[in-house]
């Protein structure tokens, strides 16, 4: 089955959009890895429904007028992947979790490596939160869009180590 795609512009670089029939599939970064995320053909459809719903909603987030994104999400990984991302979205905006928190939360408290294996395989960044989840001392740590990219993300959510 062929994904549609699309890129929209933002403030963090251009992402590209990637939606199957029944929801958003990916929000990948400019300099993204392919291996990262790995994705099946895909056709450029700018006026696919969910891709265009996907950067009204983006447009709405990046302009400070969207908090919680309401989007059909198509989350392919395993299991454990899909209750780590599944998690992800239970973070409030303007907050953070550390792998520890989000292990605990998905009932696999020894899994803090595990967490950030599967929040670092994050397909669809910034609507499932993975910029939100930060080293258990507060720390930024890796992130898909790279550091910057994060801090922008945090600051514009309202941290207040960024402000």
């Amino acid at each position: 089955m062929t994904l549609a795609n699309s890129i929209f512009t933002s403030p963090v670089g251009a992402l590209r959009l990637v939606a199957s029939e029944t929801g958003l599939v990916a929000i990948l970064w400019e300099n993204d890895d392919p291996k990262r995320v790995p994705l099946g053909p895909c056709a450029n459809a700018p006026d696919h429904m969910i891709l265009s719903e996907v950067a009204r909603q983006l447009g709405e987030y990046f302009a400070g007028e969207r908090r919680i994104f309401n989007l059909p999400l198509d989350f392919r990984g395993t299991d454990f992947q899909k209750d780590v991302w599944a998690a992800l979205l239970t973070i409030p905006f303007g907050e953070t979790r550390s792998y520890g928190e989000i292990a605990r939360a998905i009932g696999r408290p020894s899994a803090s490596r595990a967490v950030g294996a599967a929040n670092g395989r994050n397909p669809i960044s910034i609507v499932a939160p993975c910029h939100r989840v930060v080293g258990a001392n507060g720390t930024m740590t890796g992130f898909a869009g790279g550091i910057p990219a994060k801090e922008y993300l945090l600051a514009l959510e309202g941290d207040a180590r960024l402000l």
